[in-house]
């Protein structure tokens, strides 16, 4: 298959790369090397995914409407995977309209390009964060999500809405995948598991919000990319997925976790509760599990232990 994924400079679309490539596909790659993060990490990404095999990259942002015709033109997909994204919940309350702008207007242009190329399957990245402050556990994909509580997440909920009306008007095959708390190898240095290793190793102070008690359904990487490809590979109408592993961690217990694959102790700063953080979040996984096949493989300890394998290469630490 001939397949455009946005955003594969990334974490998650770094690991998605890799196992089309191993698997025959053709793949084309749109990502804008955006600064939220190093962009060298990125462009060390890519000549990891390049060392398997080559592939097109085009250097572009999605919301440049003529660079994005051209890729289309010029590949022709059959099916589309959008991971391009302005991400993080904190980030979103600085700066909302940029994740409008991003997250919705772009995830359109895309939309309307797989339509007008007659793309087979368009794959949107959405987020747990679109549960908000549901008390309702496990959270289901027909549990009401009207009220997210960042930018982030109401512009997630808001490609949601998009997608469907595609689907509806235009035929369009179209799932959108909730991911819950992916981390793993190449993890963004922003997100948690990375930035707390990275705090422990340095001796800093690791600050702990809500006393710890916070819970979240973290997803090993290869997890989410088994989910994705499963649903890559079908063709559903319209349907939205919880990606999780079913299993919420507490946020000491994952402290601990990582204080016992590091060696090292964590200096620990207790702080009251961020805004735009949710409590809980825990995936019911039943419906990805019938429709898709997706049976996570990896437990946190298993996947905390592979990440800090990782790490230790990276940043040449001694564990």
């Amino acid at each position: 298959m001939r397949i455009l994924l946005t955003g594969g400079a990334g974490f998650i679309g770094s690991h998605i790369a890799e196992r089309l490539l191993a698997r025959g596909d053709q793949l084309a790659i749109v990502d804008n090397l955006n600064p939220f993060y190093d962009p060298a990490i990125k462009k060390s990404n890519l000549q990891t995914i390049r060392s398997m095999r080559n592939f097109e990259f085009y250097e572009d942002d999605i919301l440049d409407r003529k660079a994005m015709e051209a890729a289309f033109r010029q590949v022709r997909p059959d099916k589309v995977i959008h991971l391009a994204a302005s991400v993080g919940v904190r980030p979103s309350l600085e700066n909302p309209g940029a994740y409008t702008e991003v997250n919705m207007t772009g995830t359109a242009l895309l939309l309307e390009l797989a339509r007008r190329y007659e793309v087979q399957n368009f794959l949107f990245s959405s987020s747990s964060s679109v549960y908000g402050l549901s008390s309702k556990l496990p959270f289901q994909e027909n549990d009401p999500v009207e009220k997210p509580i960042s930018p982030y997440a109401a512009t997630k909920r808001g490609g949601e809405l998009l997608c469907y009306s595609y689907h509806h008007n235009y035929g369009m095959n179209i799932c959108c995948l909730r991911f819950f708390t992916v981390y793993g190898p190449r993890q963004r240095p922003d997100m948690a598991i990375h930035r707390f290793a990275r705090l422990i190793i340095q001796r800093k102070l690791l600050p702990v919000y809500a006393r710890g008690e916070s819970e979240r359904d973290y997803t090993y990487v290869a997890d989410i990319v088994d989910g994705l490809v499963a649903a890559l590979d079908a063709n559903f109408g319209f349907e939205i997925f919880n990606l999780g592993s079913n299993q919420p961690v507490k946020l000491m217990g994952l402290i601990n976790l990582l204080e016992k694959a590091l060696g090292i102790s964590a200096q620990l700063q207790e702080c009251g509760v961020q805004c735009g953080d949710v409590p809980i979040t825990h995936a019911d996984i039943s419906k990805a599990r019938t429709m898709l096949n997706f049976q996570p493989q990896f437990t946190i300890g298993q996947g905390i232990d592979r990440f800090v394998e990782w790490f230790q290469k990276e940043y040449k630490v001694a564990v």
